[in-house]
């Protein structure tokens, strides 16, 4: 009986401890285990990762392209802490965050695209914006946050704090922050490091060669995140379509459309919208192709508010060949014929039409100054003709103007100085009285007779 009692409960004591082995979760790899890249693959180049005292050293090498060094498992919301080091004052190289590679792109030799915290190590200083690699391309250049260039410190570790919650992506660098975006793509994906191609300039690409990016204490947090507050001064670049998110509308900003309809928008000199020439669908606003005159449709349309100091914000999308503009600081007080009177972020196909040949300097091109400030911009910055390009018109209280394109600022001026008033005395506005100096006016979307598309209008008075 003894006997029968004992194998009872070895039974039993068995089978608890199998319950409680079915019972206990799968003990998960660590993110980085400080000793291997367990966990970790190396694709789309050759370029080589090893760990060293606990630190995951890239270096550059010639004839391969970008490399990196990313994550098995892929992620979706995840705070990400790490120290990141690079040498040489010519290198360059990134942080994936909810990645994706494509074992096909590049000729076969595989592709890695998705949003990247840049490190950027050059004189342009733009570490700590985002990237969308082999993608969307500059998110986030640190034009839109420029006080924040000097938070990384070119061959000493700086920490970085990336946060990817919902649809929002933020970045701190030694506790500075740098950009804000929110996207619409990605809500889960890999986490990569990358070391980057050497430049095929012999110059640069000498010196690239051999230099190393370090990263160390990778720290990752996957539950119960704690986002961090953001300063609302800082630019938000919001990718969502008409959309405000909290952080901007605490900031101030409002909708100029609303993506529906055309309130708070009349006709240039008239007291209602145009019953033609202009429409609104699929939460786009867009003028009609007409014969390619000035106003000779549906017309210029005006904000009815006006404004003196502020941020506008607007993308726009341009047909084959188009001419339009964004005007501001317009008073209607000419009542000229033709399109209002007003200062004028050009909007054009500078390739097919025959405006960006004239002017003086390329001052009619797109994103320019029209007939005054030609716009200083790098092609690799524009997008497509049929794709949307993001500009921005910063007034200040000084009077100081920028303006910005796919958030790279592409001129600058002061309304009213010595060179402004030289500027005007040389264009087609010579015969206006005190042009562009008026202390408030509307906003403007010009009718030049062709099909351009706008969205996303949005406004913060300063």
């Amino acid at each position: 009986m003894k006997e029968r009692k004992i194998g009872v409960g070895l039974s039993v004591f068995f089978l608890f401890l199998s319950i409680l082995a079915c019972a206990q979760p799968t003990k998960e790899k660590p993110f980085f285990n400080g000793k291997t890249l367990d966990g970790w693959n190396r694709v789309a180049g050759t370029a080589p990762y090893e760990v060293i005292d606990g630190v995951i050293v890239g270096t550059m090498v010639k004839n391969t392209p970008n490399t990196f060094l990313v994550t098995e498992k892929e992620y979706g919301d995840f705070i990400l802490e790490l120290d990141i080091k690079i040498e040489g004052e010519e290198s360059n190289s990134g942080v994936q965050t909810r990645s994706h590679y494509d074992s096909k792109g590049n000729g076969g030799k595989g592709r890695v695209y998705g949003r990247q915290v840049e490190i950027d190590a050059t004189s342009r200083k733009w570490t700590g914006g985002i990237y969308d690699e082999a993608r969307r391309m500059w998110l986030y250049p640190l034009e839109l946050n420029v006080s924040a260039k000097d938070a990384f410190k070119v061959g000493e570790y700086n920490h970085f704090r990336i946060e990817c919650i919902g649809d929002e992506i933020k970045t701190w660098i030694n506790n500075i922050p740098i950009s804000y975006v929110i996207d619409t793509l990605d809500k889960t994906g890999f986490i990569g490091l990358q070391v980057h191609g050497i430049s095929s300039n012999p110059e640069i690409g000498n010196k690239q060669e051999g230099k190393k990016v370090y990263f160390k204490n990778l720290k990752l947090e996957t539950k119960n995140l704690k986002p961090r507050p953001f300063p609302k001064d800082i630019y938000v670049v919001n990718l969502k379509t008409n959309n405000l998110s909290a952080q901007e509308k605490s900031s101030g900003y409002q909708l100029l459309f609303d993506g529906k309809t055309t309130n708070g928008w009349v006709g240039a000199y008239k007291t209602s919208f145009p019953e033609k020439g202009w429409k609104v669908e699929n939460e786009v606003l867009s003028v009609l192709a007409s014969d390619g005159g000035e106003s000779t449709n549906g017309g210029d349309i005006v904000t009815k508010k006006q404004y003196s100091a502020f941020d506008l914000s607007f993308e726009f999308k341009l047909t084959e060949g188009a001419n339009s503009g964004v005007k501001y600081f317009v008073t209607l007080t000419e009542k000229n014929k033709g399109s209002a009177i007003g200062l004028e972020y050009q909007i054009l196909d500078d390739s097919k039409h025959p405006d960006a040949k004239m002017g003086k300097d390329g001052n009619r091109t797109i994103a320019s100054l029209y007939d005054l400030i030609p716009s200083e911009k790098q092609k690799r910055f524009l997008k497509p003709i049929g794709e949307w390009n993001r500009g921005r018109i910063v007034v200040y209280p000084n009077s100081r103007v920028e303006h910005y394109l796919n958030g790279v600022m592409v001129l600058t001026y002061v309304r009213g100085s010595t060179d402004f008033k030289e500027l005007v005395a040389g264009s087609k506005y010579k015969g206006y009285q005190g042009f562009g100096e008026s202390k408030r006016g509307h906003i403007l979307l010009q009718d030049h007779g062709d099909h351009v598309s706008f969205k996303n209008i949005k406004i913060k008075e300063l």
